[in-house]
């Protein structure tokens, strides 16, 4: 680690500059993002460089690296930003408010739900910003890897990093189809059934396809995948284009959708799912985001999603 002595000298804009520096890796967008010029960027990062006693980036072509000493900086950075942060909320609580920022990153079928719960949230607690990204399981996964957010929504909590995580609502996976499909006047129809019919499948990766394949691999059927789609959207769209048979999560499917879809009465749905909420194990929560999770878990109930 970089030792507190240096570091006495150096001012928190300069720190502030860097990390931006490092998080963008980029002057010229450093510069845009804090709102000042780019010789100022380069002279504080010049000035900390000098502080520091060792370089901090190297610049191969056009592209901008962190050197070892940069790294450990950009961490010690990290924590007392995060640190200064926390303080400013926990004396805001103190004066019996509840103001600050809050860093929530989202799976892409949340947004059928999560807008509602944040609007309910932000009723109670009218100052808290939220910094919202909606992203996919891929994604989501590389920013836990870097601590960018305070808390995550996913349907599908990663195994391989060590995350605390609770369930706060159900999230069944229907099997659909267009309302003139020959299945959508059948009850209780087999498995099997399935596999005489084209399918229209999420992208591999995704929590939906995974826990899809799972059934049907228990069961050892294989279904004759025709399209493989990113996006909900993309895949109602398709099932209304009579391109085949679909499995979703039964949040994606809005009043309007039954007009024209129907979900399918097959034995061994719908894929009981949950939704959790996560965040890094070793993390310590800020006085916000520990609010939002108490209201998750506390108020989900009694709000209809």
């Amino acid at each position: 680690m970089i030792g507190d002595k240096c570091l006495i000298q150096a001012t928190l804009h300069q720190l502030k500059v860097f990390e931006t520096t490092a998080r963008l890796g980029s002057f010229t967008k450093a510069a845009e993002e804090l709102d000042i010029t780019q010789p100022t960027v380069s002279s504080q990062v010049k000035q900390l460089t000098k502080t520091v006693g060792l370089p901090l980036f190297e610049q191969i072509g056009k592209q901008l690296y962190l050197t070892t000493a940069g790294k450990e900086l950009l961490h010690t950075c990290q924590d007392v930003f995060s640190q200064l942060d926390n303080f400013e909320m926990k004396v805001a609580d103190l004066k019996g408010t509840k103001e600050g920022k809050l860093s929530l990153s989202v799976i892409t079928t949340a947004t059928y739900f999560i807008p509602r719960i944040l609007g309910a949230f932000c009723q109670i607690y009218p100052d808290i910003d939220i910094a919202l990204q909606v992203t996919n399981h891929k994604q989501i996964q590389e920013r836990m890897l870097n601590n960018q957010d305070d808390l995550y929504i996913l349907s599908q909590p990663p195994e391989e990093i060590d995350l605390k995580s609770q369930p706060f609502i159900d999230n069944p996976l229907v099997a659909i189809a267009r309302k003139d499909h020959p299945l959508a006047v059948k009850h209780n129809i087999p498995l099997k059934d399935l596999q005489d019919y084209p399918f229209i499948m999420r992208e591999s990766g995704s929590g939906t396809r995974k826990a899809v394949q799972k059934l049907l691999n228990q069961h050892n059927i294989e279904v004759k995948v025709r399209l493989e789609l990113g996006s909900n959207e993309a895949i109602k769209q398709a099932v209304l284009g009579g391109l085949g048979l679909s499995v979703l999560s039964k949040h994606t499917l809005t009043s309007t959708c039954y007009d024209d879809l129907t979900i399918l009465d097959v034995q061994n749905f719908p894929i009981p799912r949950h939704w959790y909420i996560s965040y890094l194990a070793g993390k310590q929560l800020s006085v916000i985001a520990e609010t939002f999770f108490n209201f998750l878990l506390d108020r989900t109930q009694f709000i209809e999603v």
